[in-house]
């Protein structure tokens, strides 16, 4: 399985990059801007799968991600975010994007989500879909980011910080920050009135 990775931000890139080549039967290219991607396509080098950041220079919106599916071979694309929202991500699909990968993705998922589009299936994780639609249902999350949601999430489970830590693919003293940091945000004294909290407000 060939893959092509596009983000301007290096660091990215080269977890994408690790992250994959972690696994068998995986290999690699990278490019940090929309002309990068369109240059090794023109050279007719073939990809089962070609992930563009949403906001690379170049893309212009979601014009790149069409402009890229409408390039000669048999690729599949699908768009990277950290920033767009969910009427984004619906469009890429109604586009005929091969999926959408937030940016918050656990290392595990990515690849399992990398594996599923190349074998011709479309993915839109449903976390972030719901994570979109609590954010604008309901006051107490405005001031939430999306992994402290994750976290509160795990907390209405009844669930370790060090279970949060496994399933969020993060270390178990950021799981503590982000758990004294919603405490603030939301006005919760300990881990059951904040799982009280989110429950009465029907959020997970």
């Amino acid at each position: 399985m060939r893959i092509l990775i596009a983000d301007d931000h290096d660091l990215l890139r080269d977890t994408l990059v690790t992250y994959l080549q972690r696994e068998g039967g995986i290999s690699t290219e990278t490019a940090p801007d929309l002309a990068g991607v369109v240059a090794i396509l023109d050279a007719g080098t073939p990809f089962d799968l070609v992930l563009l950041d949403y906001s690379m220079p170049g893309m212009n919106g979601l014009e790149g991600l069409v402009r890229v599916m409408a390039m000669p071979g048999r690729h599949r694309v699908a768009l990277i975010s950290g920033t767009a929202n969910r009427e984004t991500a619906q469009k890429a699909l109604s586009a005929g994007a091969a999926g959408f990968l937030p940016k918050t993705l656990t290392a595990r998922t990515l690849v399992n989500a990398v594996r599923f589009m190349s074998m011709g299936e479309q993915y839109l994780p449903l976390g972030f879909m719901n994570a979109q639609e609590v954010e604008a249902a309901h006051p107490l999350t405005q001031s939430l980011s999306r992994r402290e949601l994750e976290v509160l999430e795990g907390l209405t489970h009844g669930k370790s910080n060090k279970e949060i830590a496994r399933d969020l693919d993060i270390r178990e003293p950021t799981v503590k920050l982000h758990v004294k940091t919603l405490y603030r945000k939301i006005g919760a004294a300990n881990r059951t009135q904040a799982a009280m909290m989110a429950k009465e407000a029907g959020l997970f």
